[in-house]
């Protein structure tokens, strides 16, 4: 199982509505909308690398409100 955060920037006043719909995809166990540099953070989950592309791609990044994603895979050191 591979686990990532991904940093969303949104236009002005979709944060919340993006969170809303983020969260409603399979794969996705968190989301919610912040303050600072990025307006929503999401907690999501796939079998491996390949399927949380997939996941972030073409589900999180077709989300309508999006500009940019950054996705930070969690390691276990």
């Amino acid at each position: 199982m591979v686990q990532a955060y991904i940093l969303i920037q949104t236009e002005v006043g979709k944060a919340a509505e993006v969170a809303r719909e983020i969260g409603g995809i399979t794969g996705v166990t968190l989301a919610e909308d912040v303050t600072g540099p990025y307006d929503v953070i999401v907690r999501a989950e796939a079998r491996n690398v390949d399927e949380l592309g997939k996941l972030v791609v073409a589900q999180i990044q077709a989300v309508e409100g999006i500009t940019r994603t950054l996705t930070c895979p969690i390691v276990h050191i």
